[in-house]
């Protein structure tokens, strides 16, 4: 298979679209190492799924936005790897609140969580796992943003979040650069408005269905996202890096934003 030998490390990966990823990579012949913040249950059930795959698979606990979880997660995940290194890392975790308001509506401590997750964490457990690609001369890293996230617009009742995705652009454009000469690829994928269970289902289950939002005219689902992941994995994907994709089915969350008053 295309990823046999391969250990993937998706974050935030029990559920959701990190749970479609891991599935994809797997059936790739991938051994994967899953982790979630709380959802114990959902991430061993997902184990023993992947393992029914032919795999190894594992599930560690950590909050990426903690400096120390970071460290932790990355060597219990390089230990756990039969070749003593992450070769693909899925950075999907990354804390958004929901609520609209206005940036100076924050409390201090959303703001430093938002940060820390969605810009921080990426950085430091790509800073940890580099070296392993480096020596292997081989890497995949895919970071996680939001539809039109590469244009750097302003986005109303979003500014943390935003802002830290934002530079999360700037960072992957960079680290694809200055890591390519090592066989190390980076990206960023920006869903679109992908709800609720759709976000475990594929393109098959929602393609008889109608959403008004999207121009595609279909709901976006996790099938969506996961294929355009495992493309990018791919060994003879090594000519592409440091691209932001959309994948939206043209929905465009900014424009699509109700202001609060």
């Amino acid at each position: 298979m295309e990823l046999s030998g391969k250990t993937a490390l998706i974050t935030g990966s029990a559920k959701g679209l990190g749970k479609v990823t891991a599935l994809a990579l797997a059936r790739m012949g991938c051994d994967l190492v899953l982790n979630y913040v709380s959802s114990e249950k959902e991430a061993r059930q997902l184990t023993a799924e992947i393992e029914q795959l032919g795999v190894r698979c594992t599930a560690f606990q950590a909050d990426i936005s903690i400096r120390s979880d970071v460290e932790r997660l990355a060597a219990q995940a390089q230990s756990w790897s039969s070749s003593g290194c992450i070769d693909i890392l899925i950075n999907n975790a990354g804390p958004f609140i929901r609520e609209r308001k206005r940036f100076a509506d924050y409390a201090v401590e959303d703001i430093i969580g938002l940060i820390n997750g969605n810009l921080l964490g990426v950085m430091l457990l790509d800073h940890q796992l580099l070296p392993g690609m480096r020596r292997r001369k081989w890497g995949r890293i895919i970071h996680f943003g939001f539809g039109h996230a590469g244009e750097g617009r302003a986005w109303p009742h979003r500014a943390v979040y935003a802002a830290a995705k934002t530079g999360l652009v700037s960072f992957t454009k960079t680290l694809a650069v200055e890591e390519a000469g090592d066989g190390i690829t980076v990206h960023m994928i920006c869903p679109g408005d992908i709800k609720g269970l759709n976000k475990e289902r594929s393109i098959l289950e929602v393609r008889s269905e109608r959403d008004e939002e999207s121009p595609g005219g279909r709901p976006g689902s996790g099938e969506d996202i996961a294929r355009v992941i495992g493309f990018l994995c791919m060994h003879a994907s090594d000519y592409l890096t440091g691209n932001i994709i959309d994948v939206t089915g043209g929905f465009d969350p900014i424009k699509n934003s109700i202001p609060v008053t």
